[in-house]
């Protein structure tokens, strides 16, 4: 584990292939473009550590693999969604200034166009794979945070998932398709493999993903309520049980839960922290709402 200074604050792991592949590297003679590659990771993964360090994010750690880069954050829908697509956008955005300085100093001549032109292709390569609407890549977390604006935030990540899920899959049908022409795309498939690997974690996981959004619910309802904010009207039965109707929370709304009897008219008007506080204890999380609130 390497410990890097107070302004980045956060843990840097190197996968154990990661030594592996630099010694092949040097064997193979490839150890400049591989460091090199290594390098443009890292400093894509230092924009995103930089973006959400300065929005007060805590970072857990950054993990450094084979074939990319991942930052571990600790915010799971607890942050608003435009502080989520700047900080996932911070990556590529180091990729494009990376291309910039290399072009530069091949112009002032400190580098040979020849290595010039393998930092300007990786960069792009990288910058464009990473907005893949993919899971846990860039592009898949914008895609993630914008869905979660328009639908419930239980919705928005399992359908997420499953995308995601079937994106990977389909990169795994073209890297083999390859076959056909005669070679395959080893790297590619190995990326596709870990991404399909990853989601189908992820999927297996998604309750525990809600559970954490909903626990730290209280602290979006505060920032709501400090900055002031429309409420969000949720129309339910009172048949309805207590999970359902949480499901059908929002990322960036506060909620008031109109009760409707069998009439049509309205019986109870319930904010959501009665609700949540519901949920958390299991006894009661299954029963109809009006059973617990009417």
């Amino acid at each position: 584990m390497i410990k890097w200074n107070r302004w980045f604050g956060t843990s840097y792991r190197f996968h154990p292939l990661f030594s592996i592949v630099i010694l092949l590297s040097v064997f193979a003679g490839y150890f400049v473009e591989t460091a090199t590659l290594f390098g443009i990771v890292l400093i894509h993964e230092l924009g995103h550590v930089m973006a959400a360090k300065s929005f007060g994010w805590r970072v857990r750690e950054v993990q450094l693999l084979p074939f990319g880069g991942v930052a571990v954050m600790d915010e799971l829908g607890s942050v608003p969604a435009w502080q989520e697509i700047v900080v996932s956008l911070a990556g590529p955005l180091q990729n494009g200034w990376m291309i910039v300085i290399a072009y530069a100093l091949q112009l002032t001549g400190v580098v040979n166009e020849e290595w010039t032109q393998y930092v300007i292709q990786a960069n792009i390569f990288i910058a464009l794979f990473n907005l893949l609407p993919i899971l846990p890549l860039d592009g898949g977390k914008i895609m993630q945070s914008l869905m979660s604006l328009w639908l419930p935030y239980q919705r928005t990540i399992a359908l997420n998932c499953m995308l995601s899920l079937v994106f990977s899959a389909l990169l795994i049908v073209v890297s083999i398709l390859h076959l056909y022409r005669g070679s395959i795309q080893l790297n590619l498939l190995m990326i596709a493999v870990f991404l399909l690997v990853s989601n189908w974690y992820s999927y297996k996981s998604l309750s525990y993903h809600f559970m954490r959004f909903l626990i730290n619910r209280e602290f979006t309802l505060q920032r709501l309520m400090n900055r002031g904010t429309l409420a969000q009207p949720i129309i339910v039965h009172g048949r309805r049980k207590v999970t359902d109707i949480v499901r059908l929370f929002m990322r960036e709304k506060y909620h008031l839960v109109y009760v409707m009897d069998e009439h049509g008219a309205i019986c109870r008007v319930l904010p959501e922290q009665p609700l949540l506080h519901t949920y958390f204890n299991e006894t009661k999380r299954g029963s109809a709402i009006s059973e617990l609130f009417m």
